[in-house]
């Protein structure tokens, strides 16, 4: 049984994979983190405490993260200070942050991926299929998120662009990001030519399928001994 810590607990994804995590046999949640003042902050939660203290994160197999870029880069130096493998949905690094936690996985196990769905990295394929072969066609992105979320594009976007770029050598400069409502989380990629129009669409129906995606990839990173991972990693059996 792994022992599970979830940081950002009662926030819109940390709470999803707590609720997930508790009907896991293959899961003990020892630990829920929340960020200083907040509300929960000393009650109990089916019966785990509900901590502001990231020492806290020595009790875990494995930490499954879903908060800032900031508070997450001081959670993964105690993740290192305690050499605890850990799952990593926040997006909005910097590219300095980024290269913290690179540092980082040269002595921890960590599984970065700005969308933990298993769904959307099947759409990162396709993505990579198209702009690939179809490397004349002019690329944009379409997404939309609820009016909560911080960071725009989102980091999924960025890394449709990336792969673009990766596989075409095109810089993707059209994406139009959308924050209205209480959209989970929409993506299109449109690849225009004057002879057709390819789209790709990903419509997230819940928040299940990403806490689901962070579920798996922490039964799968506790078997590293350290390096940083994302989705595909896992998906490819790497």
């Amino acid at each position: 049984m792994i022992r599970l810590g979830v940081s950002g607990c009662f926030g819109k994804m940390g709470s999803r994979t707590t609720t997930l995590a508790l009907k896991d046999s293959d899961f003990k949640i020892v630990m829920l983190l929340e960020k200083t003042g907040h509300p929960k902050i000393g009650s109990i939660f089916e019966g785990i405490l509900i901590t502001d203290d990231p020492r806290e994160i020595k009790k875990v197999d494995c930490l499954i993260e879903f908060t800032l870029p900031d508070i997450t880069i001081g959670h993964m130096e105690m993740a290192l200070k305690y050499k605890k493998p850990s799952v990593i949905g926040t997006t909005g690094f910097t590219d300095e942050q980024k290269s913290r936690l690179k540092e980082i996985s040269n002595s921890i196990p960590i599984l970065l991926s700005p969308n933990m769905s298993i769904g959307v990295n099947v759409l990162f394929k396709l993505v990579n299929l198209g702009a690939g072969v179809l490397r004349d066609y002019k690329v944009s992105i379409i997404e939309s998120h609820h009016m909560h979320k911080k960071d725009a594009p989102s980091g999924t976007a960025k890394r449709i662009a990336e792969i673009v770029k990766e596989v075409s050598g095109k810089e993707v400069t059209d994406i139009k990001s959308i924050r209205e409502d209480e959209i989970i989380g929409d993506h299109e990629i449109i690849l225009d030519s004057a002879m057709d129009t390819i789209r790709l669409i990903h419509s997230a129906k819940n928040r299940d399928i990403f806490a689901m995606g962070a579920l798996q990839a922490a039964k799968w990173i506790i078997k590293k001994d350290r390096g940083i991972f994302d989705i595909k990693d896992m998906m490819q059996g790497g």
